[in-house]
């Protein structure tokens, strides 16, 4: 039987199920990384942060995934501009190049033998040959086609001004991870622990942690949620 239960992180670790669910703070992704994903498995809400400025060199327009000779990025380019003092709901989307086919047989090259790749791929490959205008709406149509078949149901809603968490008005109990996952960023989060998987290439690679969470979705379907639930340090909130 294919299980994909991650193990736990420590033995005392703490029963999540006792542990009340924050509400965060995190800037939308492409195809989020494991880590986002376990934030937002113990989160009662997620706010995603619209109002900031675009930072380039980021997850907000590239994902890592498993594939035949290791981890490979997806980057979706951008129209041509300084997107770093773009607002993120503003930076758009550029078709010079097919990066919408170079991505989706690049998905398909990494999990056509995952075991649940032929159970979502129909859904998935609806993305890649519809053309939005706006990176922030195709991740986040991206993002809610996660969270259903992950069987996830936080409350996400996007911020309505800029989240500062040093402002007089931040919300009391609301925890910004803002900028805590980032490509550039080694080791990963301390409050992240990458439980493991089953993946594709787990013979030839060993396991990979943090890639986008769409490897985590081919690989364990619905006990997905398992694993997500055992890759946290839950003493960091």
């Amino acid at each position: 039987m294919h299980t994909c239960f991650g193990g736990q992180p420590k033995d005392n670790q703490p029963d999540i199920l006792q542990i009340a669910k924050p509400h965060v703070v995190l800037e939308l992704h492409y195809l989020p990384p494991v880590s986002w994903m376990a934030l937002a498995a113990h989160a009662g809400a997620v706010r995603l942060e619209a109002c900031e400025h675009y930072q380039k060199g980021s997850f907000r327009n590239r994902c890592l995934i498993a594939g035949p000779n290791g981890t490979q990025r997806l980057s979706i380019p951008l129209r041509k501009g300084k997107h770093q003092q773009t607002p993120v709901r503003a930076v758009r989307l550029a078709y010079d190049e097919p990066w919408q086919q170079v991505h989706w047989r690049s998905i398909q090259a990494a999990y056509g033998n995952a075991p649940y790749f032929d159970h979502f791929a129909g859904e998935l490959e609806q993305f890649y040959q519809n053309r939005l205008e706006f990176l922030f709406d195709f991740n986040l149509g991206l993002l809610q086609f996660l969270l259903k078949n992950l069987g996830l149901s936080p409350e996400i809603a996007c911020t309505e001004s800029y989240s500062d968490k040093n402002s007089e008005d931040f919300p009391a109990g609301r925890l910004d991870f803002k900028n805590t996952i980032s490509p550039k960023r080694t080791p990963p989060p301390r409050w992240f622990y990458p439980a493991p998987y089953p993946q594709v290439f787990t013979e030839r690679h060993g396991f990979l942690p943090d890639l986008s969470s769409l490897d985590l979705l081919f690989c364990c379907g619905k006990q997905s949620t398992q694993v997500l639930q055992n890759s946290l340090f839950m003493q960091y909130f």
